[in-house]
């Protein structure tokens, strides 16, 4: 079908139509920046042609040359057959104004941490200039740490991964923001090579992703880096570690703000004493915690 639709589509119009139909046939997930398939469809053929993202009208009639054509089926065959998702397909991804490299190294940015660096995390955060170091901790592609960066001028900012090939591309991004005097990037699984700092504020979007829920997600996770979505058998292996020892790494007024997918319910179970605060986002209060140093489940003074 493909090779049939070099000679018979000529326009953008006909290739967004032919792209919706093969998604659609396909049974493609959409998860990773899109919602459907026409949206997907779109971006691609734009992002492939070199076209600015939001003027898809000017073009629906234009004819593209042979060439073009052929450059176009060709990622739209990938998405369509290999199942990838369209973010390593074009090396790009999106958190709000914000875009970012990404390629099969890193989970491709999704966190709902983002929407609330954009408000400064406000009202947790009553004064933005009083946050002078931060940590992100499983940076992944170093989207979550360059926003911070964003948020907080005046913060000197820690990322980690215990991936380095994860650090090199977070090494890219920070480099393409120019934020290598800001942002310190650094190998470590979870805090062991923090030993002696401190931060007013800890971040992390860790693996949360249950053994049961690794093996049902769709075709498109399993291009991802595994150690970056599974985390045991009850997807709190890595949340657990974090909330023993992050008061250890923070001020006396200092801040922990996690985010763990679908597992409230859990946490809350194997963490019955501890007050946790769930901040709203746009999809509910029940994906993203924070917690004081003091509200920690170990303190240690």
């Amino acid at each position: 079908m493909f090779t049939q639709a070099e000679t018979q589509l000529h326009t953008f119009r006909d290739l967004l139509r032919f792209a919706v139909s093969r998604f659609n046939e396909a049974g493609l997930f959409f998860g990773h920046g899109s919602t459907n398939a026409y949206d997907e469809a779109a971006y691609l053929i734009l992002h492939t042609l070199h076209l600015p993202p939001d003027q898809l009208e000017a073009f629906l009639d234009a004819r593209l040359t042979s060439a073009e054509i052929t450059q176009v089926l060709s990622i739209l065959k990938r998405r369509t057959l290999e199942k990838i998702p369209a973010a390593y397909l074009t090396h790009e991804a999106w958190l709000g104004d914000f875009s970012f490299y990404v390629d099969k190294r890193v989970l491709i940015p999704r966190s709902f941490i983002a929407e609330l660096l954009r408000e400064q995390l406000a009202p947790w955060v009553a004064d933005p200039a009083a946050i002078r170091s931060a940590l992100d901790l499983c940076t992944g592609s170093g989207c979550l740490a360059i926003l911070l960066a964003n948020a907080f001028e005046k913060a000197r900012i820690d990322a980690t991964d215990i991936s380095n090939e994860a650090l090199e591309v977070a090494s890219k991004n920070v480099d393409d923001y120019g934020l290598e005097q800001r942002i310190n990037l650094l190998q470590s699984d979870l805090f062991s090579a923090l030993a002696g700092r401190r931060y007013d504020l800890i971040i992390s979007n860790p693996p949360y992703v249950s053994a049961e829920a690794m093996a049902a997600l769709p075709e498109e996770y399993r291009h991802e880096p595994r150690n970056a979505l599974a985390s045991g058998e009850d997807g709190l292996e890595a949340t657990q570690a974090i909330l023993q020892e992050a008061a250890n790494y923070l001020t006396d007024e200092g801040m922990l703000i996690v985010e763990i997918g679908h597992n409230r319910a859990a946490l809350e179970e194997v963490f019955p004493q501890t007050p946790f605060t769930w901040l709203e986002t746009s999809a509910g209060d029940g994906f993203v915690f924070m917690l004081k140093r003091d509200h920690l489940p170990q303190v240690v003074k």
